[in-house]
């Protein structure tokens, strides 16, 4: 399964590790270079991308276009939706998972 995560802090290395333990060919999009070579010095082996995750163009250069699923998993509740929601209507990604640590959001 070809995967993209948007949120490199614990969670998102967390997915990483795992999808990537497991054989799934691994995406991760951050803003922060830092938290990206964190992820990398655990011996990940997918691919890293720093950049604006609502940036069309850098979601492109992440691979969103040929993933099967998107895990958006940063601290900002309001990036997360808004990223979910490009993934799912603009490049109609038909599995999507998105953080909200709000329960006042849930719904969106």
């Amino acid at each position: 399964m070809n995967v993209l995560i948007v949120g490199c802090g614990k969670l998102g290395i967390r997915i990483a590790g795992i999808l990537d333990h497991y054989g799934h060919i691994v995406s991760v999009l951050d803003e922060d270079e830092d938290k990206l070579q964190r992820l990398e010095a655990t011996g990940f082996d997918g691919l890293l991308i720093a950049g604006m995750p609502m940036d069309m163009e850098v979601l492109r250069n992440a691979g969103v276009e040929a993933c099967d699923a998107v895990a958006v998993v940063t601290a900002d509740d309001n990036l997360n939706i808004t990223v979910s929601q490009i993934a799912k209507e603009f490049f109609n990604v038909k599995n999507v998972v998105t953080r909200i640590t709000d329960p006042a959001r849930e719904a969106v």
